[in-house]
């Protein structure tokens, strides 16, 4: 009886040490974060068990778990939902059931995912196209892409856009009732990346005639030059996502090839030719001063020209915008930028919202001080609804 007590106890403190994450005192539901963030470690663990023994690559597993949660497009007593194809782009289109004199707002939405998970058809994504399209009276197109490991960069960002200058065709916009001076953009985590990254490429494109009015970016992915930010030091463990887990995703972005990761891992990725490039990601001049606190600035170590003549994209503005010259800037929209305290990618956006204001962008910025990473793809927490409320209240405004 006593040596049953104690592998109980023994069982019970192994437990509890897996599922227990210290965090801030302002988390509001500390308990239920935990509860996710250890689901997503075992996961992860599994991935990693699979990987090793050669079944399955780690992101291929991931998203197999995730794929069975999927929900199909289904239509309820306020939104009409379908599935189609944008220029051979999967896509799914939210419409709402109430008649409409007038045209419609249209909302081009793309889901997170590091570019490598995730889909439209994901239950909170789905959710969340609901929600907006039926309380802004919007039409609603979100949108799949192909993910890495299968495909890498330009691939996700050429899905991205070849679906969205299809939807921004006047025939189509016509055909779904969609007013084509109220037409914007969104995205979260890698879906705010490629959002800013289209966003961009359409203000450069003379065949698209009809513009974005606003671009809605939540907790954007932006920069990979400087993967030692204030925000990725102090969030490097946070759930749900870690520093060694973004870098993960970022270079499978672009290869399978570990050696890029590795390199990341270390800061030391970006070679001497491409130096001049740190300017546009130098968080010592870019962020408040109340975010860089007492970090010091370190001055790259650069790396390897191989990593970069073998996988240019981790280079290119396409895939990071913040790279973009102030020329490019100034042609953008109206812009939302949602950052979060307990995020790796806060400081991204921080740094976006001052590159485009010095540009004369104008720019709202809603920085969530309880916030963490995820909270527009995991809505089973307060802080989501609160933030979704916001976000659709600004959209309503604005769009």
């Amino acid at each position: 009886m006593r040596r049953k007590s104690l592998y109980l106890l023994t069982v019970g403190v192994l437990v509890a040490y897996y599922v227990y994450t210290p965090l801030p005192d302002n988390i509001e539901e500390p308990w239920r974060l935990m509860w996710l963030n250890t689901q997503l470690k075992t996961v992860a663990h599994l991935a990693t068990f699979v990987e090793v023994l050669g079944l399955y690559h780690f992101m291929e597993f991931f998203a197999i778990a995730m794929s069975f949660t999927e929900v199909p497009p289904t239509s309820d007593e306020n939104v009409t939902v379908t599935e189609t194809k944008f220029n051979n782009i999967p896509v799914r289109v939210y419409v709402p059931k109430r008649k409409s004199e007038a045209l419609r707002r249209g909302l081009f939405y793309i889901h997170g995912g590091g570019w490598c998970l995730g889909s439209a058809a994901l239950p909170d994504y789905d959710l969340l196209s609901r929600w907006t399209a039926d309380r802004l009276d919007a039409i609603v197109i979100s949108t799949n892409y192909r993910l890495a490991p299968k495909y890498h960069f330009p691939t996700q960002f050429e899905d991205v856009y070849n679906a969205l200058r299809w939807f921004l065709r006047d025939d189509v916009l016509s055909k779904y009732g969609v007013n084509p001076e109220r037409v914007g953009i969104s995205g979260d985590s890698a879906g705010g990346n490629l959002a800013a990254a289209v966003t961009q490429q359409l203000s450069d494109d003379p065949e698209v005639k009809i513009k974005l009015k606003l671009q809605s970016l939540i907790y954007p992915a932006l920069q990979l030059l400087d993967v030692d930010s204030p925000s990725y030091r102090e969030n490097s463990h946070f759930p749900a996502l870690t520093k060694s887990l973004m870098i993960r995703f970022w270079s499978e972005y672009f290869t399978t090839d570990r050696s890029l990761e590795k390199a990341m891992l270390s800061n030391q990725h970006v070679p001497v030719e491409s130096s001049h490039l740190f300017k546009f990601v130098n968080w010592s001049s870019l962020l408040p001063e109340n975010f860089i606190k007492g970090h010091v600035y370190d001055n790259p170590i650069h790396g390897s020209s191989k990593l970069a003549k073998k996988y240019p994209g981790f280079l290119d503005v396409r895939a990071a915008p913040l790279l973009a010259d102030d020329n490019k800037l100034r042609r953008l929209p109206l812009t939302y930028v949602i950052t979060c305290q307990y995020d790796v990618l806060r400081d991204d956006g921080l740094m976006y919202v001052t590159r485009l204001r010095n540009a004369g962008v104008q720019v709202i910025h809603n920085h969530a001080e309880d916030g963490f990473h995820g909270t527009f793809s995991f809505l089973m927490f307060k802080i989501s609804y609160r933030m979704i409320n916001q976000y659709i209240g600004w959209l309503k405004e604005n769009l």
